[in-house]
């Protein structure tokens, strides 16, 4: 009587066991732990269509725990008795990693978590064995998936060929993947606007299909006028549908756009939020760009905290640019106190990262003594790696570091030689190997050939090249005199504000020199170079002002410039001063 009963109850026939199957698919979504019950039965009986939604619900957590492992396992045999659908979830959780306890046989503990703390790497192989086994059974997401492995995979199973084979099969079957794989391959091989435009038909289905991945690319497209038509409009509305679907590129697109209203009405608090959405999820640029925006203000005040967070989130994700702005930021103390120790951390984390401006500011610092002498030798070491790869300006800063024994011992020899290699593109090395063949550094004087590279510098636009040519003309060192020359570069060095070439102005229009001599004009250079605090100017105009030289006599200012040129340990002001007495009432001794 019992085995009747259990019989009736749990028959095993295939037409009892698809009834039973089909009253439990029935009760998923209004009973589903009455359902679960019904199907782990059915599993364990042997219906792969049963141990395929057993693993759905270990999976999804619908009317059972959520597992991995148990999910994985039933999905496991459902794939192994021929279910396609099931061979194609299995090779997807392999692509993302499986713990190691779904390939084990004993049954897990209701107490181990262990599956949940085990970092997963994602298996390649394993995932390409299922996917085939999906795609062979003719099952089109499979055959998609498939293609991607062959496409994406390691080296030992990639096949381009293949995969192309089987994106059109998928697309072929209606599957947006396939119509996707089709696209991103026609992309990868394309070279005229007929490709790109190729590519296009089939992103568009894969977009229309509502992949986010499609419509992100049919967005950069339109945007860019790749393969169809330019239509800023329609690339934003392609932006705004991938960035709900999460596609981080996409969200920092439509971010971007709503705040500059291109294609979309303007909207400053929305397009922040975008960017922010692309920022967390881990894009880099959309990082940087919040740090942009607090730190410029606009439409809202500087929040220069707000963007060193930003930055720092975005060098967290590689972005380069971020770090070395991070350490502008400390150099400068915006924001922040200055702190030059912490600007050469954020310069050397950029440098590291490729930023090439970043390694010069770094060698700027280390120059500068600011970098430990340790980390000074791994700056070298950093600009020679450079250097040999034709980075002029790395060439440029091995021959400075030479030059001034940092990192290394003082080789000035060897420094001229990468100085030279720089010259030709870095103007900086320009005036290096100009003023240091003027100085018989490196190798014999040559004043000739120094001059010749100082003017190269000046030309260029480098201030001091232009300061120094002009004392080269002055002097006629190298080459033959011309004060009339040499006046010109000093102006074009003072138009930069540098305070040496006003003061030599003034020195020139004073007298001695072979142009026509004019004391107003000295004193207002000279006037102009004390103001930016050169100390021989301050002497001069107390000079000018306690004689009436150029404009009117107040000694009272005559002693202000002399006392502020002796605070800079110019000796000749405090004789002056002394001269002059404390003020009108006090004569000098005679």
């Amino acid at each position: 009587m019992v085995w009747k009963l259990f019989q009736k109850t749990f028959g095993k026939s295939g037409k009892d066991i698809q009834t039973r199957l089909e009253q439990a698919k029935a009760q998923l979504e209004n009973q589903p732990n009455v359902a679960f019950s019904q199907l782990a039965v059915l599993a364990r009986e042997g219906s792969p269509e049963a141990q395929f939604l057993v693993g759905q619900c270990y999976l999804t957590a619908k009317g059972a725990p959520p597992d991995l492992v148990e999910g994985a396992r039933w999905m496991r045999r459902a794939a192994q008795n021929g279910w396609a659908q099931a061979s194609f979830i299995l090779a997807t959780l392999y692509l993302h990693g499986l713990p190691q306890e779904v390939e084990d046989q004993a049954p897990k503990s209701i107490f181990d978590n262990s599956a949940e703390q085990t970092k997963r790497e994602p298996d390649f192989i394993k995932a390409a064995h299922w996917a085939q086994r999906a795609a062979e059974a003719g099952y089109a997401d499979g055959q998609a998936l498939y293609g991607y492995i062959l496409t994406a995979g390691p080296e030992e199973i990639r096949n381009p060929e293949q995969a192309l084979d089987w994106y059109q099969k998928a697309a072929a079957s209606g599957c947006v993947q396939g119509h996707l794989g089709l696209g991103l391959a026609a992309l990868a091989k394309a070279k005229t606007q007929e490709d790109y435009a190729d590519a296009a038909v089939e992103l568009k289905k894969a977009a229309d299909g509502d992949m986010g991945t499609a419509q992100y690319l049919m967005g950069v497209m339109a945007e860019r006028g790749i393969g169809i038509p330019q239509n800023i409009p329609e690339s934003t509305q392609y932006f705004a549908k991938a960035a709900e679907k999460k596609v981080r590129g996409a969200q920092a697109k439509y971010g971007l756009a709503l705040l500059s209203g291109k294609g979309v009405a303007r909207d400053t608090v929305r397009g922040e939020t975008w960017l922010r959405r692309a920022a967390l999820a881990g894009d880099g640029e959309a990082a940087a760009i919040l740090g942009d925006m607090h730190g410029r203000g606009g439409d809202m005040p500087p929040n220069y905290a707000e963007a060193i967070s930003w930055y720092r989130f975005a060098s967290d994700q590689g972005h380069a640019a971020s770090s070395r702005i991070l350490g502008n930021i400390y150099l400068s103390g915006t924001g922040v106190p200055k702190d030059p120790q912490a600007a050469a951390q954020w310069f050397k984390i950029a440098a590291e990262q490729g930023d090439k401006e970043a390694t010069a500011e770094l060698g700027n610092l280390a120059l500068a003594g600011i970098v430990p002498t340790a980390e000074a030798a791994e700056v070298l070491e950093c600009y020679r790696k450079a250097a040999a790869q034709d980075d002029f300006l790395a060439a440029f800063n091995v021959g400075v570091a030479l030059a001034q024994g940092l990192g290394s011992q003082k080789n000035e020899e060897e420094a001229l030689k990468w100085i030279r290699k720089a010259a030709d593109k870095v103007v900086n090395a320009q005036y290096w190997y100009g003023r240091m063949l003027l100085e018989g550094r490196g190798a014999e004087r040559n004043p000739q050939e120094g001059r010749e590279w100082m003017e190269k510098a000046a030309e260029s636009g480098m201030t001091e090249a232009q300061l120094t040519y002009g004392h080269l003309l002055i002097t006629g060192t190298g080459g033959v005199k011309d004060h009339p020359q040499a006046l010109q570069w000093y102006r074009k060095a003072a138009d930069s504000g540098n305070v040496d070439a006003m003061f030599s102005i003034g020195a020139m229009y004073g007298g001695g020199h072979e142009i026509p001599e004019d004391l107003v004009l000295a004193r207002s250079w000279f006037q102009q170079a004390a103001e930016g605090g050169h100390g021989l100017a301050q002497l001069m105009m107390g000079r000018y002002l306690a004689n009436g030289i150029g404009g009117d006599k107040n000694l009272d200012e005559a002693r202000s410039w002399y006392r502020k040129a002796e605070k800079q340990n110019i000796l000749q002001a405090s004789i002056e001063l002394s001269k002059l007495g404390v003020d009108e009432g006090v004569k000098a001794p005679s």
